[in-house]
């Protein structure tokens, strides 16, 4: 691992300052017979004699750059392109630690985010927990986060797919190497082991992007499922508080009438004959008493006028 100024470097590769300024986020060109490679933090120049890394300071990609990418380029590793000329070794090399990385990221995913669906689709809970939605708010976000990575690498070697000249510039040592311009002739051809190469990542990534889609449906249809617990739970307490409502105006009703018989109103059953009857005898019993003592009270008065 060296250190370089950028005139040094631009001036050993034959290639222009905007050639390393790796504009977009996952690229791969090519120009004056190299290959630039730009996989988000992984910046690579490939030639048909080395790899050149920039930018190297990630912990991950000093991991791999120690332990894994020497011993697959010198064709000790478990590339299916090691009998291939340099830059196959070299390509294969990158794709497989890029595609490694999204693959690990949707393996940390997908657990977190199947146990916390479990823990939220239980139709025993009366309640959401609010740190587990903000959990899978999380890994959602994640989740969109990987899809968008893993379309767009899949776009880029789509877009080197379409264009045959493209795959043909990819293969350095066919112009630079004369024996392996004489096997491309005679019957190894390397663009089509490009091609092939290029597809086989092509197809990982689309296995991959499968994936997390079925995780996104799965997720949207455990929301579902948890909005239809909470509105069967919503409505049972909407129906107990109707129903409480209910025997509440009742007992109210019931002492409102006791309230009223018992309080001193005219109400229409003096007008009704047949009460007015059973009620004349008695009322006719108090008028003769009531009338013999006047009697007897008016007779005392005249004779004591009269003596």
């Amino acid at each position: 691992m060296i250190e370089k100024k950028k005139t040094e470097l631009y001036q050993e590769l034959g290639l222009q300052a905007r050639d390393l300024r790796f504009q977009h986020v996952m690229s791969i060109a090519t120009r004056n017979n190299r290959i630039i490679m730009r996989m988000e933090f992984l910046k690579a120049v490939i030639t048909p004699e080395f790899l050149l890394i920039l930018d190297y300071r990630n912990l991950s990609l000093e991991h791999w750059l120690l332990n894994e990418l020497a011993s697959q380029l010198a064709g000790e590793g478990q590339l299916v392109t090691y009998s291939l000329p340099f830059e196959f070794r070299a390509i294969e090399a990158i794709l497989q630690y890029w595609i490694s990385k999204l693959q690990e990221r949707l393996n940390t995913l997908q657990p977190q985010i199947l146990e916390t669906l479990e823990a939220l689709v239980d139709p025993k809970l009366l309640s959401v927990d609010r740190s587990k939605l903000h959990i899978l708010l999380q890994n959602g976000k994640s989740l969109s986060e990987l899809e968008t990575d893993v379309k767009v690498f899949k776009e880029t070697i789509l877009e080197i797919l379409d264009e045959e000249e493209v795959i043909e510039e990819l293969c350095l040592s066919k112009w630079t190497d004369p024996q392996v311009f004489e096997e491309s002739t005679s019957g190894i051809d390397h663009k089509e082991e490009m091609e092939l190469l290029l597809e086989n990542y092509y197809r990982q990534a689309e296995d991959l992007l499968n994936e997390a889609r079925e995780l996104r449906v799965l997720i949207d249809d455990s929301e579902s499922i948890i909005f239809i617990n909470l509105d069967s739970h919503r409505n049972v307490m909407m129906r107990l508080n109707l129903q409480l409502t209910m025997g509440t105006f009742s007992v109210s009703l019931f002492g409102l009438i006791g309230v009223a018989f018992g309080m001193n109103l005219e109400s229409s059953l003096e007008e009704v004959p047949a009460v007015l009857k059973k009620s004349q005898p008695a009322a006719g019993r108090v008028e003769i008493k009531t009338n013999h003592k006047g009697e007897a009270f008016g007779l005392s008065r005249s004779t004591l006028t009269n003596q």
